[in-house]
């Protein structure tokens, strides 16, 4: 008769993790913490002075997940306080705002900085990276489009997310998928699962897009020297036609890196004999 007894259910141990936040002063990541944890938004700016701890209790999959955060002052002037904070960590939630491009751009700085800070030895492989672009809500002073800052993170296993502290807008969706892979992380023996957050193109299409963003004329567009004759043409637009086409490319901003080449080779068959 024992062994018709339902067995019970075992119960998961608790799981302790440690995630930062890194990212330009003034981008929300103080805020987007706080619209998390405490459900509420902070108006009024008030700088994080070095670092910012604090512990809170999650739910993944019916797993209780205490979570050790360590918020990071985003000023150079803090440097020395926050380069000893970056060992033992499980994820980094890296945070710009889509109204400034030098938060952006300093992205790769910050990833910088923690690999210097890890040392020969550190492995930032193993670690879960999530990309805020936060302050969505600001939609007349937005500079940055999704496709952009999406490419950026996905070509390197980044997540991605649009978020608003203000609004609370993609807040509970991004730390629930950032704690999720985190847990996945810790369940595969502290390296990342492949299958989590694989890449769909290659980074010839990422590299090519963003080149393609910041062509500065039609010319540098295709890749060919002012001059160049109509063959010359043809030739580089079949080529990134072929790389970019959204039929087969499912790089954030193909789309409108494919209509941007188009475009420059009309441009440029108008004007060639």
């Amino acid at each position: 008769m024992e062994a018709n007894l339902p067995k019970r259910k075992e119960t998961r141990k608790s799981l302790r993790i440690k995630v930062i936040s890194m990212g330009n002063a003034e981008v929300g990541k103080s805020c987007i913490i706080k619209r998390y944890c405490e459900k509420r938004f902070v108006p009024k700016y008030l700088a994080t002075i070095g670092i910012d701890y604090g512990v809170t209790k999650v739910q993944i999959r019916d797993r209780e997940i205490k979570v050790n955060i360590f918020d990071m002052a985003g000023h150079p002037f803090f440097y020395e306080v926050r380069n000893e904070f970056y060992k033992d960590t499980q994820g980094v939630a890296l945070v710009y705002d889509v109204g400034q491009k030098e938060s952006f751009d300093a992205l790769d700085s910050w990833l910088a900085e923690m690999k210097q800070e890890l040392g020969p030895h550190g492995n930032m492989e193993n670690i879960v990276f999530v990309v805020c672009a936060n302050k969505i809500d600001c939609t007349k002073h937005r500079c940055m489009d999704e496709s952009e800052g999406r490419l950026w993170a996905e070509s390197r296993g980044f997540l991605y997310f649009e978020t608003s502290a203000q609004t609370g807008e993609g807040i509970n969706e991004m730390f629930q998928t950032f704690y999720s892979a985190i847990v996945d992380l810790c369940d595969n023996g502290g390296k990342r699962p492949t299958s989590s957050m694989s890449v769909g193109f290659t980074k010839e299409q990422a590299d090519t897009i963003r080149r393609i963003r910041n062509s500065k004329d039609s010319w540098d567009m295709l890749g060919v020297k002012p001059g160049a004759t109509r063959d010359e043409v043809n030739k580089a637009y079949r080529k990134l036609a072929v790389l970019l086409h959204p039929d087969k490319c499912v790089a954030p901003g193909s789309e409108d890196a494919f209509k941007a080449v188009v475009n420059a080779r009309t441009a440029l068959l108008k004007n060639i004999k």
